[in-house]
């Protein structure tokens, strides 16, 4: 029952990680005419959130180390659930703009814990549960998407409404959460568990740096669509609900991948030939889309690639490491790092938009920052590193 219990506690945490921000983009025209938005700002939407979960992830060790990973994960439920459904009363840019920011924050305290709590509970099942937490995230994203546009009607046409709901995410989740950090601390109280140890973050180890440029690209890119594929498949005429529909489409096409691929992954242990080939589905599906393509047949290749990309990502931490203290420094590292990089892709692509008023040429950019993540890729190769706990101190 504990181990039901704490994959349970895994999945209604991951949930929480995407809608936040995904479901903005099929109402992102929407907002940018009740606010009044140019598609760079609206384009911070996105961006900010993103970026909050790069500067704060490195918190996550410190709060790790207080209140161990459980109680540190309701603390970020609980500004994810605040973030959220504080849009209900969004009246102006500003607080739109601060309750992106909330949100962004609890996220980026919740990843590397998650990716921590996984070595800590599974550390024989690392490729299982990546799989798992990563398509629970995936799952939030393609409901948030979904749902964005008729729960918007339902409610009488509100925007509003619609990004707050997913504010119940959060509130499902804490009941369980509390439940566990509360088991938790009682164990390390009466000596039952060890003392959280403190790992560095490992800046001076070539790997982590590698790795945590590929993160950031990966993030560029799957944030970029993100925040644009709905508006850019709006484009070509198609409407904003049917724009909705591909992304979700887009969305529940990745699951298959975000699950299987993290296990293939560990079987074969050929991560090049998963890394390239995913990146080369996401190439093939933007040059689609600018080739005006069926949007339909768009989301096939970019789902498949940008699904199994992702997960991969949250992995490569954990598994060339030796202990849950060490995964979680890598993975703050990795994910800060990372995010704070990818920010830039959805603010680039509003630039872009803005510059030449066209979706075309923006795309063209996303095109030249996929195959840079190819390169990447290659230097990640198929062999782990050795002996993480020598190099990073």
């Amino acid at each position: 029952m504990k181990l039901f219990y704490i994959v349970l506690a895994l999945i209604l945490a991951s949930l929480n990680l995407r809608p936040p921000i995904t479901s903005i983009s099929p109402l992102m025209s929407t907002i940018q005419n009740d606010l009044g938005l140019s598609g760079m700002t609206a384009s911070l939407l996105t961006t900010l959130p993103v970026l909050c979960m790069g500067i704060f992830a490195p918190f996550s060790v410190r709060l790790s180390r207080r209140w161990g990973n459980e109680g540190a994960i309701v603390l970020a439920l609980i500004l994810i659930g605040i973030g959220t459904g504080l849009r209900l009363f969004v009246g102006a840019t500003p607080l739109m703009m601060f309750t992106s920011f909330l949100s962004g924050v609890g996220i980026a305290l919740a990843g590397p814990l998650l990716s921590s709590f996984i070595k800590q509970y599974f550390p024989n099942r690392v490729a299982a549960m990546v799989g798992i937490y990563s398509t629970a995230m995936v799952m939030g994203a393609s409901i948030s998407v979904g749902l964005s546009v008729p729960l918007q009607h339902t409610l009488g046409g509100s925007w509003r409404g619609s990004l707050a709901t997913w504010a119940l995410l959060a509130a499902i989740a804490l009941p369980i959460w509390l439940k566990l950090a509360w088991s938790a601390r009682t164990e390390r109280q009466s000596g039952q568990t060890s003392a959280v140890v403190h790992a560095p973050l490992p800046v001076k180890n070539r790997r982590a740096w590698v790795l945590t440029l590929f993160f950031g690209l990966m993030a560029a890119i799957f944030y970029s669509l993100t925040a644009w594929l709905a508006p850019a498949i709006q484009s070509h005429g198609y409407s904003q609900e049917t724009a909705g529909n591909i992304q979700t489409l887009f969305t529940l096409i990745s699951l298959p991948s975000t699950l299987f691929i993290p296990m293939l992954v560990h079987r074969y242990q050929k991560r090049v030939f998963w890394l390239v080939g995913c990146a080369m589905l996401e190439l093939i599906g933007v040059l689609m889309l600018n080739l005006s393509v069926s949007p339909w047949l768009v989301a096939i290749p970019l789902g498949i690639g940008a699904g199994g990309l992702f997960p991969i990502a949250l992995m490569l931490p954990i598994d060339e490491t030796n202990n849950a203290q060490e995964a979680s420094s890598w993975s703050a590292m990795t994910q800060s790092g990372g995010y704070i990089l990818g920010a830039l892709g959805p603010l680039a692509i509003g630039w872009l938009r803005d510059l030449t008023g066209s979706f075309v040429q923006a795309f063209y950019g996303l095109a030249i920052i996929i195959v840079l993540q190819i390169i990447v890729q290659l230097a990640i190769g198929n062999k782990k590193s050795l002996k993480v706990s020598q190099e990073q101190s």
